[in-house]
């Protein structure tokens, strides 16, 4: 990857997004478990968590049972426990990692409004957390599609790798300001972060993912919407039914012969049609606890080791069982800074939510021909970045607090747990884009984003 200079890549053309103004799907080859994937800088062995599991073999608690309902739903991703579970493990991310770390990011969090955490996370089999899960459902979606529809998807992979991109870089403002206020590195003058500038910085990311769906869904709503009948019986055939049943296809030779990043993009739109063709508006609001407040390396901590494992199956008690283990680690003082964010983001949260599902009403209308307005998407996503850059602003300080007052005793406890989760996996000595380790970005001055 050769695009390492931020400052240029905002100031070409990424400013007028600014001005005018995401179990997502990890993106195969560079993601877990997909082709050709890269392992993570300094990777030696598996994360003891994670495991190495046969297909087929179900999850803790045992397959799901037809008719038994789904077992994640929004209502537990933004319950109490789940959300401290997942704020904490964020602590525990941020406080043992580094730059490097943050910025590994599953891609499937951009533009995602199609269901497929959903389809992940209530798998029947269980296997929707392992890292065969997309691989599997985008080739058997992309079989069924005739070559013309695979071709307006390859078309559409080529013209927003560069949006793609973009926004990976961008995030790297917001990282670099968090960090600096972990290490107490403020611009002279300043207090803090700044919450006003904290949030509209979010909301020009969210703003180029409402583009970067709303391109996404012109293309596949019609795709869907001009099924065969002979391709929506092969579909019907996988809807409701665990990946261990699904059928086993070759990868069409038109897609093979991609370049790296245009496969990638056409994989993660092969997935998602196949999610939104098995879901509904629900299914398309739906995320996973840790789908927002993303800048704190958790996410490093929890998928680096799987990345270039195919078959590996990243544990779902990862992120409550070291949550846990992190606030037992805290004195009461620290616990509390961690716990109070619980109930001071619950407005946000219930936002957040409201907002997805008004926005997946809107891509839907294409699956029936009709036309979203482009113009109450995008408000709707400069409605959810401002509200994820609250939630990560107020992370962000809390953190930081906790971070400085560790003892040298508790500083060690929390090194201990990170290596009792990563083994000897080391800090990446650069960056991600995404999950693709590049060089260390240059990042622009984020003076702007202190008080």
């Amino acid at each position: 990857m050769e695009r390492t200079n931020l400052s240029v890549l905002l100031r070409a053309g990424l400013m007028i997004t600014i001005l005018a103004g995401c179990a997502g799907t990890p993106l195969p080859s560079a993601s877990p478990g997909a082709p050709g994937g890269s392992a993570a800088p300094g990777a030696a062995t598996p994360a003891p968590a994670g495991s190495r599991a046969p297909a087929g073999s179900p999850g803790p608690g045992g397959p799901q049972q037809p008719g038994s309902g789904p077992q994640y739903t929004i209502e537990q991703a933004i319950s109490d426990r789940a959300q401290e579970n997942t704020i904490a493990f964020d602590v525990l991310g941020f406080l043992t990692g580094s730059l490097g770390a943050d910025s590994f990011f599953p891609p499937g969090k951009v533009a995602d409004f199609w269901g497929f955490q959903y389809l992940r996370d209530n798998d029947p089999s269980e296997q929707g957390h392992n890292t065969d899960f997309l691989t599997r459902a985008s080739i058997d979606m992309l079989a069924i599609l005739t070559t013309a529809q695979r071709q307006q998807l390859i078309t559409l992979a080529k013209a927003q790798v560069t949006s793609i991109q973009d926004y990976g870089y961008k995030r790297f403002v917001l990282m670099k300001a968090f960090r600096r206020l972990l290490e107490g590195d403020l611009p002279t003058g300043t207090t803090g972060l700044s919450e006003t500038a904290v949030k509209a910085f979010s909301a020009s990311l969210y703003a180029l993912d409402g583009q970067i769906s709303l391109e996404r869904a012109k293309v596949m709503g019609p795709i869907l919407a001009g099924l065969t009948s002979t391709q929506k019986a092969a579909l019907d055939a996988m809807v409701g039914k665990g990946m261990t049943t699904w059928p086993v296809s070759a990868e069409p030779a038109d897609v093979t012969s991609l370049t790296r990043d245009v496969k990638e993009n056409v994989m993660t739109y092969a997935g998602d049609l196949f999610s939104w063709y098995a879901g509904g508006v629900e299914a398309d609001t739906y995320f996973c606890p840790e789908r927002h407040g993303t800048y704190f390396g958790s996410f490093y901590l929890k998928d680096a080791p799987a990345v270039g494992n195919p078959g590996y199956n990243i544990g779902t008690a990862i992120t409550g069982d070291l949550g846990a283990a992190l606030l037992s680690t805290l004195d009461a003082t620290q616990a509390a800074k961690v716990s109070a964010l619980v109930p001071a983001q619950k407005t946000t949260m219930a936002t957040i939510v409201e907002t997805r599902r008004a926005v997946s009403v809107e891509l839907r209308k294409l699956l029936t021909g009709a036309s979203p307005d482009a113009a109450t998407v995008a408000s709707l996503m400069t409605t959810y970045g401002e509200s994820d850059g609250k939630i990560v602003y107020d992370y962000a300080v809390a953190f930081a607090a906790v971070g400085r007052s560790l003892t040298a005793a508790q500083k060690t406890a929390l090194a201990a747990l990170r290596t009792q989760l990563l083994g000897t996996l080391a800090l990446p000595t650069g960056a991600y884009l995404y999950s693709q380790p590049v060089p260390m970005p240059a990042i622009p001055n984020t003076d702007f984003l202190f008080k």
